[in-house]
Parts: structure tokens; sequence; C-alpha cells
């Protein structure tokens, strides 16, 4: 998918601390006060202070090595040497969970644009993932493989912000039980995002037991915060919005752009590709989790089923531009539209689309009429408020 944000150019002028920025976004008109928030940015704050005060001063090549007085084991992992209690990190990081909505990727975004230094990184965790995975390809054949990733990802970056930290597999679980060990010995800072509190991540998941090491390391590495509150932002924003939008025209485009920028919280990235499977998709907009395509990008052509489960997966909002009217001739058109809906559905993402003629109205005289019927349903069903305030399921 697309890809990981490392790094940046430094500024001559200091990017707005998580405080200042937070206060300078409440004079907004399209930001409300929240209590909860604004708690989390003082936990923000108080790690920013500490990164800040502490530069980085471990040599590169240090960082990398894989000689370092703690190894981690390979891919499966191996229990640590000595026994003893291990030290608690001298700066802690932070976990940010709660119910979908409430805010929690405006605070990576803030916490990782103010920081004053190049070595970041900021990322969706399942694009790290998918990247942790490439990486085990590239050094297959080596002995301790997360132990060199670890390596690489530590000279890139003294601070990993996750978004959507979710573990659904056991080969993830095992990955993540020995990869996060080798980026806290080696001084990296976590700063992520969850629906989920740590103690129940991976729960009732296959040989769990072997995840647990890794729980108990985000617990001792990050301070663990709770950010519910009675604000959904993200319900609000779409109820805000008109879902569905018919006839083409201009209104109908710059009301699918107020969206994105409500959804997101930014204009994205224009004409951005997609790396699907292997095939490159253009987005008209895109950033992180929230992404705008034109219908016959995603409908018509060389379209399977995996690719719309991938894009379920990946993304919490997807915005369609310029559905056309179905018949016979595009039934091929029709049966991935079915498809894409069928995984959006599963997976609770939020669809906005703009349409040539109204939802009832979408396909005629075609062989796919039933079918058609429960994809009209679904979509009648994506409108509702209960369907809206569901979580995303990646």
């Amino acid at each position: 998918m697309s890809s990981i944000s490392a790094g940046g150019a430094s500024s001559a002028a200091r990017p707005a601390t998580p405080l200042e920025r937070y206060h300078a976004d409440l004079n907004r008109d399209d930001f409300q006060y929240d209590a909860a928030q604004e708690a989390a940015v003082k936990h923000l704050q108080r790690l920013y202070d500490e990164l800040v005060a502490t530069p980085s001063t471990m040599p590169k090549a240090l960082v990398a090595s894989k000689g370092l007085k703690a190894r981690v084991a390979g891919l499966m992992g191996k229990k640590r040497a000595s026994a003893s209690e291990p030290p608690v990190p001298s700066i802690k990081g932070l976990y940010f969970w709660g119910g979908v909505g409430r805010g929690k990727t405006y605070l990576v975004d803030t916490f990782y644009e103010a920081l004053p230094f190049p070595d970041k990184m900021r990322t969706h965790f399942h694009r790290f993932m998918q990247r942790v995975h490439n990486e085990l390809t590239h050094y297959k054949g080596e002995k301790n493989p997360l132990t060199l990733i670890a390596g690489k990802f530590a000279t890139e970056a003294r601070v990993i912000c996750f978004d959507e930290f979710f573990v659904k597999d056991i080969t993830d679980a095992m990955i993540l039980a020995n990869l996060l060990e080798a980026l806290f010995e080696r001084g990296v800072v976590l700063v992520a995002t969850s629906n989920i509190v740590p103690d129940d991540l991976y729960k009732d998941g296959l040989q769990r037991a072997r995840f647990l090491p890794a729980i108990e390391l985000v617990n001792r590495h990050c301070e663990v915060v709770n950010v519910d509150s009675g604000v959904d932002y993200r319900l609000r924003a779409l109820e805000r919005a008109a879902i569905f939008h018919s006839p083409l025209d201009e209104e109908a485009e710059q009301e699918l752009l107020r969206s994105f920028r409500e959804i997101s919280g930014h204009l994205g990235e224009i004409d951005a590709p997609l790396d699907v499977n292997h095939r490159v998709l253009k987005t008209r907009r895109l950033h992180e989790d929230v992404a705008w395509f034109e219908f016959l990008e995603l409908c018509d052509g060389p379209r399977s089923q995996n690719d719309y489960i991938e894009l379920a997966r990946e993304f919490h909002t997807v915005l369609v531009s310029n559905v056309t009217y179905m018949d016979a001739k595009k039934d091929d058109q029709a049966r991935r539209f079915i498809n894409m809906v069928d995984e959006f559905y599963d997976r609770g993402v939020k669809l906005l689309m703009s349409a040539e003629v109204p939802i009832e109205q979408l396909y005629g005289d075609g062989k796919l009429t039933f079918e058609f019927q429960r994809t009209l349903s679904r979509l009648q069903e994506m409108q509702s408020r209960e369907y809206l305030g569901l979580p995303h399921k990646p």
C-alpha cells in the first residue's frame, strides 16, 4: 500500500509543540474542546519535552548492530538469557486507546508534526506490518532477521508513531513479540493508538500466551492512556456529510472534498499512486486511512476480490466519485461494484459516493438484478447512524 512516512527535512522555524498546536486548533470553527483530548495532548507534551531535552546520542552503527548485549532471537523467538527484571525505560512512550472517532489519529499527527528532528516515523500499523513482512523476505536466510530489521528501523527513527495498533493473526503476534523487544532495546520510543487496551490485544488468539511478553513490553515502555469521551469526532463529521450525492455536478464534487477534509483532517495528497496486490491504483486524494477514488479506477479493469479486501482492511473511509448507471453492457463493472460494497460493508468501511443517478436506479436490465438488490439494501444501511457508528475492522 502507500509508503510509510519516515524522516523529513528540518525547518528553520521550530514547529509548534503539541500544546501550542492544540491551543491554536481550538480557535478553529470546526474544532471543539474536549477534556479527554486536552488531557491526552498534555501527555504528548510531556513526552515531547523529554525527547527534546534528551537528544539521541547512540551512534547509528551501534543502533543497527547485531552485537548488543541483549539479543533478540529470530522469528519464533527465544527466552531472555537473564532472568533479572529489565530496567525501566528512560523515556516512556504513549499508548492511546479508546473507541472509534475519539480523535486518536489527530493526536498522533499532532505529535509527529511537532517533533523537531528528522529521525521519526509515522505509519498506519497495517502498512508497518506489510513493510516488516517485505523486510523478512529480504533477510531470508539470516539467523536473526528481526534483529536486523529492528536495527534498520532504529537507524531511521528514534520515535515510531503507530495508528490503529491491531493484532489479528498468530504470524504478526509472533513477529511483534520479538520485534518490539529489539526496538525497545535500541532505545526506540513508541507512540501508538488503538481501539483496544494493551491487555486485550490478540484476545482469544491462537497460542496467545506467546504474545503476552509483547503486551508486557508495551505496558512497561508506554504510558497507557484512555481517550474515551462523549465526543465521537468521526461520526460527527460523517453525520454532517451527505453520504451519497446525485446528480454529478460541481456541488457533488465540493461536498466530497469537504467531507474528505473533515474526516481525514487534511486535504491529502493529490493523485497519489497506491500499490494494491502489486497493481497500481490512482487515488484522487489520499491521507493515511482515508482514500478517494474515481469509480472507473476501482470497478473498470483488472480488479479482483482480493483488491477490495485489501482496500477494506486499509481504509476506514473511502470516497468514490462519478459512479455511472450500470446495465447489461456494464455487468463486469456492476459485479466489481457489488464485490467492493460487500467487502466494505463486512469491515465497517464508511463509503461516500457521487453518482449519475440516485442509488436505487444505479442498475437495470442485466443479469445481476438479484445480487444488486442486496447491494442497494447494504448501501441504504451504510447511510444509517448505527452503521456510521460501527468500528472499522482492519
